[in-house]
């Protein structure tokens, strides 16, 4: 595969006189590695042509920002008095010897780190300093970190120390503690020395191991020690094979969403331009197969199963976002269309609908297709055999704590550097920013926006003396799914042909200029053939579900949670309930497929900043649909199979599309009307 032909970029625009020689779309190879002040890859590395900003660096507003808010506010900031994994009383993270710590500690710490950053909240910082505190206090004369588990033939288990790298990483850019990199330094020698018949060798690390190589990339970039060479190599040939050509080395849907990337990350350290492939093709590969549905993901419920496509096949909430982690790496990485928005897709359409409103509980899996989140055993319909759909505050190890890092790092990537001492917005959102620019200038970019639920951002520039002026050259998204952009500077329009790709603006700047973008959103439809022609409507970004009428029961979490969720003593299950969502209103219909015939309605924004409500939305799109005999529910409650195209179909009715980010019951594939 070409990877230049995977998204729309190239061919230089024509331009207007008044900016002439100013404004061009380009491709990455265009962004040339000019500037040191951010991070990039170090010789013999290939740079980056963008660069994530220090953690704080994007301050956030509108609906991104509510969802920190919430997320402070609900699971992600209160863990710690729910979780028994968060006990700090025998917690290995924190005591040598201690009786609990694996994954939970840092897979939650990540990203409430990151939420505390941000925020500023110092709390939050505080409580985010004494874990970190405990983790820098791990490290043995050996260099070895972290908790000390070994299998019975005395091997040492490194999966989740590779998560506690990312947060000392995170932890540095934001602070600089000069304890890390010297610490990180040790832990390296000893995997080095570490004999490769005992090194990731199980199962999470071995299929992880592109997490440690991303890390030991990390630290190259900053002290330049040759061994992190040898070490990535080490790594790589001692990691799960994600380089074939037709398969993968396994199909849990967190593993695929997270090590996926495994191999464009050694193409940085190797150079080979087939293990950059190799990331695309199993990208490509798993949606070819079980991906055939909207919202960017895949069907696989814990395991890819064959045969078991259908859209209420569904995917873990730790699923969505290894998958919009692994997305913010490649574009920083390759400046590819295809993993912007392949990032919007996921946290627009699937992930926001994974947890309740408040954000105080969430539901392991999350399928496009599904009409009822009971405390129910669906399987073998999904591949889960317990309570997996109900939205329980804490009923699984893994995605009441991984979640957390969502959002965050999904605000820090609304603004990005640019290798060539410039600033990106590659994903769109309100935000203010501060970014380095040309020599070391520091400016404000403060974007105005309610995207993806708007057609229009502004974005001005500030932070300058009076007077000053500075040149550097923003780059700007302009997505495959619109037609007819529109982008103007200081009121003075740039004339551009493509209809996709990076526009790159280089000009003198001062406080006060503004860039303001237009970007058409219209109706378009997918068709999946795979899934017996089911259709999918979107609206610019947005893929539009079935508004089904929702009724919740509260239920009793500790009652409705998995065996293994060890609950603190003192938690109080009132304080967290359960929530089971039933469908009071039909959900079993096809949709008519005309365009011309469905109507968007806008409505004003809501005043809490948050879009992803049935009362919230402030977009819904009127339809014509009709119900399908026979299409219902088996034993389990778990919404069917999509019916055959000659299923008898009702009378038409008119019917209501809203978000399938504001749908927790949804259809958003739906069979067509014959």
């Amino acid at each position: 595969m070409n990877i230049r032909n995977v998204t729309i970029l190239a061919v230089l625009l024509l331009h207007l006189p008044l900016l002439a020689q100013e404004s061009q779309m380009v491709v990455p190879a265009d962004i040339k590695p000019t500037s040191t002040l951010y991070v990039n890859n170090r010789a013999p590395l290939p740079a980056n042509p963008f660069i994530k900003l220090p953690p704080a660096a994007v301050t956030p507003r509108g609906w991104v920002g509510e969802m920190l808010t919430r997320q402070k506010n609900g699971l992600s900031g209160q863990l710690g008095e729910i979780s028994d994994w968060l006990d700090k009383k025998g917690n290995a993270w924190l005591e040598p010897g201690g009786s609990h710590g694996w994954e939970e500690v840092p897979y939650w710490l990540r990203g409430y780190a990151n939420l505390a950053y941000i925020l500023g909240d110092k709390a939050m910082t505080d409580e985010t300093k004494f874990w970190i505190e405990g983790i820098l206090r791990s490290s043995q004369a050996d260099g070895f970190l972290g908790p000390v588990n070994e299998n019975k033939d005395g091997r040492r288990e490194l999966w989740a120390n590779m998560l506690a790298l990312q947060i000392l990483q995170d932890y540095y850019e934001w602070c600089g503690d000069e304890r890390v990199l010297p610490v990180l330094t040790a832990y390296y020698k000893w995997q080095l020395q570490y004999p490769d018949e005992k090194f990731l060798r199980d199962y999470w690390e071995n299929s992880r191991g592109g997490d440690n190589l991303l890390s030991v990339i990390w630290l190259y970039n900053r002290t330049g020690d040759e061994f992190l060479l040898e070490l990535a190599g080490k790594i790589h040939r001692c990691t799960a094979n994600w380089m074939q050509e037709s398969g993968l080395p396994n199909w849990h849907n967190v593993n695929v969403a997270e090590c996926f990337r495994e191999p464009a990350e050694w193409y940085l350290v190797s150079g080979d331009k087939a293990a950059l492939k190799a990331t695309y093709n199993d990208y490509w590969l798993i949606r070819r197969i079980y991906g055939q549905v909207p919202g960017g993901m895949f069907g696989s419920d814990e395991n890819c199963r064959h045969g078991y496509i259908d859209p209420r096949q569904g995917t873990e909430t730790c699923g969505f976002v290894e998958q919009m982690l692994s997305d913010e790496i490649l574009m920083a990485q390759t400046g590819d269309l295809l993993w912007m928005e392949n990032l919007e897709d996921v946290a627009f359409n699937d992930y926001p609908a994974a947890l309740t409103e408040d954000m105080r509980a969430l539901r392991y899996l999350t399928c496009p297709n599904q009409v009822q989140a009971d405390s129910n055993n669906h399987r073998p319909g999904v591949d889960n055999g317990g309570p997996f759909f109900c939205m329980n505050p804490f009923s699984s190890r893994c995605c009441q704590h991984n979640h957390a890092m969502g959002w965050p790092y999904y605000a820090e990537n609304l603004v990005l550097a640019s290798a060539d001492g410039g600033a990106a917005l590659l994903i769109y959102g309100d935000c203010t920013a501060k970014v380095k620019v040309a020599d070391g200038q520091d400016i404000v970019l403060d974007e105005q926006t309610h995207y993806p639920f708007s057609e229009d951002i502004k974005v001005s520039v500030s932070g300058l003396k009076k007077k000053q002026t500075v040149a550097f050259p923003l780059y700007l998204r302009i997505p495959t799914w619109t037609e007819g952009a529109h982008v103007t500077v200081n009121g003075q329009t740039i004339d551009h042909k493509p209809t996709a790709g990076l526009l790159r603006i280089s000009r003198q700047w001062q406080n006060g200029d503004e860039v303001c973008l237009h970007f058409p959103m219209r109706l378009t439809k997918r068709v999946w053939a795979l899934n017996k022609n089911s259709i999918s409507v979107n609206y610019g970004p947005i893929t539009m579900s079935l508004k089904i009428k929702e009724r919740y029961d509260k239920k009793d979490s500790r009652k409705t949670a998995i065996g293994d969720s060890h609950w603190q003593a003192s938690a109080d299950p009132d304080k967290w309930p359960t929530y089971e969502i039933y469908a009071d209103s039909p959900w079993n219909y096809a949709l008519c497929d005309n365009l011309n015939g469905m109507k968007v309605e806008l409505k004003a924004w809501p005043e809490n900043n948050y879009p992803w409500s049935h009362d919230g939305t402030p977009l819904t799109v009127k339809a014509r649909g009709a119900r399908v005999e026979g299409w219902g529910q088996d034993a389990t409650g778990l919404c069917q199979i999509l019916p055959d195209a000659d299923a008898p179909r009702g009378k038409t009715e008119d019917i209501t599309l809203i978000p399938m980010g504001a749908a927790r019951l949804r259809i958003s594939a739906f069979p067509p009307m014959r």
